[in-house]
């Protein structure tokens, strides 16, 4: 069913224009849905091949004004790394019992940040966190021995991203509370950084869509010629 809110959103919202990025960052906030801060996320269809390695987009970006929501964090590592982890705000840290934790089905965080050196014992984990993106990579900055740094990233508004199965990246950009200069701008951040890893073997167009919405707003799709500088 409908709400009337959504019906109303959806006279507001041109199925037929693609809109600037300028114009979309004022409409998601105008077309909002919701009675909670709604998170703002961008879609990005991209022309490569996920399926080959070398096409298999990923990365991180650090939003300029944050993603409006506090990451919880987890760090995995040896005893001499705990007391630098809480100190730059983990939430938590520590190894053996938390990995124990996660094999019973523990799964209330947003990021792992491991260190190399324990990396062999999150092999058996791979089922838990794998589905949910939790598992720590080298290529997002959650694989490292700067665990203070790594975990710095994360709270001051570090995102990672990546291509799923059918060329598309999903990511959220910030909250209906901000305004909509810094959603234009944490937008752009995003796509400058996806723009940058365009794989070579990747033919034709590379960015070959974008849409913006809130939860449970409809889709504002975005000309793509107004975000490539």
């Amino acid at each position: 069913m409908i709400t009337k809110k959504r019906k109303v959103a959806n006279t507001k919202v041109d199925a037929n224009k693609a809109y600037s990025l300028k114009e979309a960052s004022n409409l998601v906030k105008e077309i909002n849905c919701t009675k909670f801060d709604s998170s703002v996320d961008l879609h990005i269809k991209l022309g490569v091949d996920p399926k080959k390695a070398d096409q298999a987009v990923r990365g991180t970006v650090s939003l300029p004004h944050g993603t409006g929501k506090t990451k919880k964090v987890l760090v995995l590592c040896t005893p001499d790394k705990e007391a630098e982890a809480k100190e730059a705000g983990a939430d938590f840290a520590g190894l053996d019992e938390f990995i124990a934790k996660i094999e019973g089905g523990w799964t209330d965080i947003d990021v792992i940040v491991a260190t190399p050196s324990v990396m062999p014992k999150m092999g058996k984990l791979g089922k838990i966190l794998g589905p949910r993106n939790l598992m720590p990579n080298p290529k997002t900055g959650t694989v490292t021995n700067d665990v203070a740094g790594a975990v710095k990233d994360l709270k001051g508004g570090k995102i990672a991203f990546k291509v799923d199965k059918v060329g598309i990246i999903h990511a959220s950009i910030g909250r209906v509370s901000f305004t909509p200069e810094k959603i234009a701008e944490n937008s752009q951040e995003l796509i400058n950084a996806i723009m940058k890893l365009k794989p070579s073997t990747s033919k034709g167009a590379y960015l070959r869509g974008l849409s913006m919405a809130s939860t449970m707003s409809p889709g504002i799709v975005i000309d793509t010629k107004s975000v490539q500088n």
